[in-house]
């Protein structure tokens, strides 16, 4: 992998994490369809820290009073009629299904769809083609029967529970986490607004759980030698690029769902998945 390489991928990442057309899948399709060698754990690592950073940063002031807001819940034992309060436990329920699932599930889709110094198999590529395709559908139809009336104030103990479960199909390449949490939030009467902010909310601490696991085994390639400084350069510029348009992406995001549909990533998810079909079909 080249500098220019890093920079594409970690802007891929940073534009496709927050909004709903799957950066797993991004990640898998772009090296894929340029010939490039698979970047491996320590690059995917750098990546998704790059976001979790963009997340932190642009919703700095609401962690900031989310946090407080639990840890004097837990001082006072008592949540009582404090939006601030109920968000913060709110938020750890969601993160529970997703949590869970990554646990159990990502390490087999890991050997799956990333293998290094191996071409992805054809019927993987078909796989996440259909999913891309299925999440498409899905957010399309929920676009047409939802009402879009509620906010973040009205956010509830089922509604957590059933972002978090949506959270937690996004283990599978193609579903997107924003995706599949908006989609859910949808459904459930919330705004788009409401429902991204929600969703990226929900996403930060399972990027941070993710990316920590994730840490320990590239520490252990850092220990054994296996990372030379030239690549850590390269970690350097993911992980900036993550970032940056990261950030970027985060507030265009919530500006356009507040006077626009979902249905452009509807269509760009269709397209998608049909070039992924009909590439992986014709390479066998």
């Amino acid at each position: 992998m080249n500098i220019l390489q890093a920079l594409i991928l970690g802007i891929v990442q940073g534009l496709t994490e927050f909004i709903p057309i799957s950066s797993s899948a991004h990640l898998i399709i772009v090296p894929w369809l340029f010939g490039w060698d698979d970047p491996g754990l320590a690059f995917d690592v750098a990546l998704h820290l790059g976001t979790l950073i963009a997340l932190l940063w642009f919703f700095a002031a609401d962690w900031v009073r989310v946090i407080r807001a639990g840890i004097a819940s837990i001082v006072e034992r008592k949540i009582g009629d404090d939006l601030d309060r109920r968000l913060a436990w709110l938020l750890v329920i969601g993160c529970v299904p997703g949590g869970i699932a990554g646990v159990l599930a990502e390490s087999k889709l890991e050997e799956l769809f990333h293998q290094p110094n191996s071409a992805h198999r054809a019927d993987a590529m078909i796989a996440m083609g259909v999913i891309i395709a299925l999440l498409g559908a899905a957010l399309f139809i929920v676009e047409r029967i939802a009402r879009h009336v509620r906010g973040m104030a009205t956010l509830s103990l089922k509604d957590a529970i059933v972002v978090g479960l949506a959270q937690a199909l996004a283990i599978f390449p193609g579903v997107s986490r924003s995706g599949a949490t908006i989609t859910a939030g949808l459904a459930l009467g919330f705004e788009r607004e409401a429902a991204a902010r929600f969703s990226f909310l929900l996403s930060a601490p399972i990027i941070a759980g993710a990316g920590a696991k994730s840490l320990f085994d590239v520490y252990g390639e850092l220990r054994r030698g296996a990372l030379g400084s030239s690549e850590l350069t390269l970690f350097a510029v993911g992980f900036l690029a993550a970032a940056i348009s990261g950030y970027l992406c985060i507030k265009f995001l919530l500006r356009f769902l507040q006077k626009n549909s979902t249905d452009i990533f509807v269509y760009y998810r269709w397209l998608l998945s049909a070039l992924i079909i009909v590439i992986a079909l014709a390479r066998g």
